[in-house]
């Protein structure tokens, strides 16, 4: 049994902004959400040399101003058992099922409808803490809530016991690939047959300077622009020199086409092609040529049925790092330069300048900065929108694209967010261990 999956609700926490309206707004309109991290009351910041980062703004002026306030969202004593990546998580989860307008209100329905929610890093900000207060202070003074803070799958417990959703219960950490996959897995969910319903996404919320100082040592963040934070996340630009630390989280409710027509559900649009693969090949470097994640997209065009002409957008992966945007780059080009099979491949001539700007590319990491395990939801969401409004969303701080003229050649759509009818577009995630899954997309299912 195969069936037609849709997305029929959207929640967006980022470094925009609270809300996929503010979220939105402000990403077509080329904003940053980064800011310095010397703005937090931590004076371990200013002992990590990348001082850069994307929080999500916060304040007492609660959600209606695109500002984070717990208490919007939690019951009281509810922060209490819970990382504040299941907090954003329970958002985005209320902001998706409103937007879709469902409720599971029959037992029947709570037994069909499931979660597949997941983070790559989780409460590590919150162990961290209980970690120091064990060996300073001992046993007794150990939180007995340590463990459901510290759990990974405590986002989909803390869903599905609110809203009672008894389907398919499914935890996805799978590093920076990890929202994408949570909606590829949940979206099979349906296709066999398991649910009808899913709310699937990704949160994060890891930003510290014990988490910064791990991926410093790394030489993965970027240092040059701690002066300039809006401009320090570039993919694509030639002074690009590493990621941005994002936090927030991305949800989407998915359910199966005709039970969504049934009960005149809004649709945004459908999930067509899902493409997983692995790159073998380094703990956190991609291979130079990009195979691993063209094998993604291949397989998730294959899927969908399509060719690689038909795509009109790519929502790229590119964090900003030298290897990896040159990697991704690469790949999507071979993509559209040999097809998805040998016989099917379109007749493309990258020598000429114009094919190559046929590809519109942008990484919407230069507004949000890298969210880690949720950066595959918002980005999942960014692409859908860009479908259904036809507004393609810029990539920001783009001066002067790549290292060399002849090979970063495609629409970027530098700084400023364009128009285009677009009918099927694609969306990339990779994460260290070399995990690569990609979505493909379609306006309209009818």
């Amino acid at each position: 049994m195969s069936r037609r999956v849709v997305i029929t609700g959207l929640g967006l926490i980022t470094p925009l902004g609270v809300g996929v309206k503010t979220t939105w707004e402000r990403l077509v309109q080329g904003q940053s959400g980064i800011v310095s991290t010397l703005t937090r009351d931590d004076e371990n910041y200013k002992t990590i040399p990348s001082r850069v980062a994307g929080f999500v703004p916060a304040g007492p002026d609660g959600v209606g101003d695109g500002k984070w306030l717990a208490s919007e969202w939690l019951a009281p004593g509810d922060g209490r058992q819970m990382g504040v990546y299941s907090q954003y998580a329970l958002s985005v989860a209320e902001q998706a099922l409103k937007d879709a307008n469902y409720t599971a209100d029959t037992e029947h329905a709570k037994e069909r409808t499931g979660v597949c929610f997941g983070t790559g890093i989780g409460n590590v900000d919150g162990t961290y803490d209980s970690v120091v207060t064990f060996e300073n202070q001992g046993y007794r003074k150990t939180s007995p809530l340590m463990v459901p803070r510290m759990l990974l799958n405590m986002a989909v417990g803390f869903i599905s016991m609110k809203y009672g959703f008894k389907g398919p219960n499914h935890s996805v950490t799978t590093a920076c690939t990890t929202g994408l996959h949570s909606i590829g897995d949940a979206m099979r969910f349906i296709k066999f047959g398991d649910a009808d319903v899913m709310v699937a996404g990704g949160a994060e919320s890891c930003i510290s300077p014990f988490s910064l100082a791990g991926f410093a040592r790394a030489k993965s963040l970027s240092t040059a622009f701690n002066n300039s934070p809006a401009e320090a996340s570039r993919p694509f630009d030639k002074d690009r020199n590493g990621f941005v630390m994002g936090e927030g989280a991305g949800a989407v409710v998915l359910e199966e086409l005709q039970h969504a027509v049934n009960r005149g559900a809004p649709i945004y649009g459908e999930v067509v092609g899902y493409g997983l693969s692995g790159d073998a090949h380094h703990i956190t470097a991609p291979p130079v040529s990009g195979d691993g994640i063209l094998l993604s997209m291949k397989s998730a065009v294959r899927q969908a049925g399509i060719t690689p002409k038909d795509i009109g957008y790519i929502n790229a992966h590119a964090t900003s790092t030298m290897l990896g945007d040159a990697a991704e780059n690469r790949a999507i080009k071979r993509l559209m330069l040999e097809g998805v099979d040998n016989d099917t491949a379109p007749e493309w001539n990258f020598s000429k300048v114009q094919d190559a700007r046929a590809i519109n590319i942008s990484s919407t990491k230069g507004a949000t900065g890298h969210l880690l395990g949720a950066a595959g939801a918002i980005e999942t969401i960014f692409a859908v929108l860009a479908l259904k409004s036809g507004v393609l969303p810029p990539t920001i701080n783009l001066k002067s694209a790549g290292d060399a003229a002849d090979e970063f050649t495609c629409n970027y759509v530098p700084n400023v967010s364009q128009t285009h009818n677009i009918k099927y577009a694609l969306s990339n995630s990779s994460g260290f261990g070399g995990t690569n899954a990609t979505l493909c997309l379609a306006k309209e299912p009818y």
